[in-house]
């Protein structure tokens, strides 16, 4: 899962970079086969994002690319401290160990609200990772963020850590 979460991470960071300037998020499926090569590809199901989304967690499940590792990136909303959040949802996967779900999200609040603003990411899910430390990977999420140039530089200058 470590480099899953890594792979995670830098297209969390990609996520914020497209969000950061008030447009909307095409759902992404990237992943990583031999020598950590990342590829994605941006998921459009005419104009039904639900249905964008769909397909990627189809293609997230069913590893059709023979990848190492796999993510889904997409915009949604979750429940912080009572209040609902935007929040670039990635729903993480090591092939190496199929039973092994995780889910992040990164809240945010949106340029349209005139100041963007990035939170501290939630573990929303951690199923049958049992055999993997969490602080490592998480680790690893932030060394996949921070290899992002452009992501990188827009979440730590939106960065509030108050939820």
């Amino acid at each position: 899962m470590i480099t899953a979460f890594n792979l995670a991470g830098f297209f969390a960071a990609h996520a914020i970079w497209c969000v950061s300037d008030g447009e909307g998020l095409v759902p992404m499926f990237a992943h990583s086969g031999e020598n950590d090569e990342r590829q994605m590809e941006r998921l459009l199901a005419g104009d039904d994002l639900g249905a964008s989304v769909e397909l990627g967690k189809n293609k997230l499940e069913s590893n059709e690319a023979d990848a190492n590792d796999g993510v889904l990136v997409y915009d949604g909303r979750i429940p912080v401290q009572g209040q609902k959040y935007d929040a670039i949802i990635i729903e993480i996967r090591s092939y190496f160990s199929p039973a092994s779900k995780a889910v992040m999200a990164v809240p945010y609040k949106p340029a349209a609200s005139g100041d963007f603003r990035v939170f501290k990411p939630k573990l929303l899910q951690w199923e049958e990772c049992d055999d993997f430390d969490v602080n490592m990977v998480v680790q690893s999420f932030f060394e996949g963020v921070d290899a992002h140039e452009k992501g990188a530089e827009v979440w730590n200058r939106a960065l509030d850590q108050s939820i």
